[in-house]
């Protein structure tokens, strides 16, 4: 569950989801419960669960495994507590990192996330070090087959999309944080289906990972990934071959 706003990314993190799917579904059933506890179990009434949920959802989570975490959440069944906390450091090659956490035990989570990025020779730095240069918006990836450009263009802009970004492999769609369940269900009800979507952490700026660094980088996503106090990870780094595509445009 993770990353910047490229399509490497998300194959990347395709595979590794498709391969650990008790571990992700554990995940969102912690963001469900969170959501639910603090919101309220209606989603209609509680944007957070929505977006929750929706997340579970494109990735097949079971709909009894959500009833269940939204029941936990509200105190209709007994479940953890858990505490939302954000890092910020630097991952190898200076690249910008948030990593978004759900724990139980923040001791053993700062511990955790600190050694990850020592580990690759990054560094954990101190609350609002790099937030700044993110904001936050929805986030919709569409393959390119998915639907033609004229009907893709349509929708996003009726229905409140920022920006429209399209490369080979599709479209990113980018919304206000408030307007994108409405682009999400618009593209549904147009049944034009969607790869992806997201409330992401966009980089206002990148920063190019060369050398060695990027296997470094590539091992500490895996490596936040496979924590399972870890929700989310957001970073501005970026690859030679992104950026030479990026300047073809």
């Amino acid at each position: 569950m993770a990353g910047h706003s490229k399509w490497a990314n998300i194959k990347h993190k395709k595979e590794r989801q498709d391969s650990k799917k008790g571990k992700i579904f554990t995940k969102h059933a912690r963001a469900i419960a969170v959501a639910a506890k603090e919101g309220g179990s209606d989603p209609e009434m509680n944007a957070k669960l929505k977006d929750a949920i929706l997340k579970a959802k494109m990735e097949n989570m079971p709909n009894d495994n959500i009833d269940r975490a939204i029941k936990k959440g509200s105190g209709e069944m007994q479940g953890q507590n858990f505490e939302e906390i954000t890092y910020e450091g630097y991952g190898p090659g200076g690249a910008a990192v948030i990593v978004f956490t759900l724990t139980d035990n923040k001791n053993r989570t700062a511990a955790d996330v600190r050694y990850i990025f020592d580990k690759n020779k990054g560094n954990l730095g101190t609350s609002g070090c790099v937030s700044y240069l993110f904001a936050k918006k929805g986030q919709i990836f569409i393959s390119s087959e998915a639907t033609d450009e004229d009907t893709l263009f349509t929708v996003a802009l009726e229905n409140g999309a920022e920006d429209i970004l399209s490369s080979e492999e599709g479209y990113e769609i980018l919304t206000k944080e408030a307007d994108f369940a409405s682009v999400y269900n618009a593209f549904t009800e147009n049944s034009i289906a969607v790869l992806e979507a997201q409330v992401a952490m966009i980089p206002s700026s990148e920063t190019l990972i060369e050398g060695e660094n990027v296997q470094r980088f590539e091992k500490m996503l895996d490596m936040f990934s496979e924590n399972d106090d870890v929700q989310e990870i957001w970073h501005n780094g970026i690859y030679e071959e992104e950026q030479e595509n990026n300047e073809s445009k």
